[in-house]
């Protein structure tokens, strides 16, 4: 389970339009500048945001992109779920009900699934708001071996 550029791109894109909603609609360019982001892949982005209902195109001379709701109204496992699909551990479990042939005598899947359920707890207890509003931590970039 990995979370692709895309997803790392739209989280970004999302808490772009979170800090600087009070602007107005925000153009791609204006957020490419911030966030070193090409325009191009931003358009792919905004498409998948837009058509799942989370931001809005606002076309014409001043027009620009604007989040649907409150930034404290999206979690990070909404964002990501539009964007990268279901995150899932295991091919196996990206199925509800589950169709593996070894489900019922598995023994592992009860581990795949608490796993799954652990991340997609984690994903939803982080709202936009939260994320727009966090700072690095103390002790990022200190690793020990």
């Amino acid at each position: 389970m990995k979370v692709s550029t895309k997803g790392r791109y739209a989280l970004r894109f999302m808490i772009d339009l979170a800090e600087h909603e009070a602007e107005g609609p925000i153009t791609l360019k204006d957020i490419s500048n911030r966030q070193g982001i090409s325009v191009k892949y931003l358009e792919h982005v905004a498409t998948q945001l837009t058509r799942a209902g989370l931001i809005r195109s606002i076309r014409g001379n001043q027009g620009g992109y604007r989040l649907s709701r409150e930034p404290s109204a999206y979690t990070a496992d909404e964002i990501l779920t539009v964007v990268e699909g279901r995150l899932c551990p295991v091919a196996c479990l990206e199925q509800t009900p589950n169709q593996c042939e070894r489900y019922a005598f598995c023994k592992t899947v009860r581990f795949w699934e608490g796993l799954e359920k652990a991340v997609s707890t984690y994903l939803r207890s982080y709202t936009l708001k939260d994320l727009m509003n966090s700072s690095m931590p103390e002790n990022a970039g200190d690793y020990c071996i």
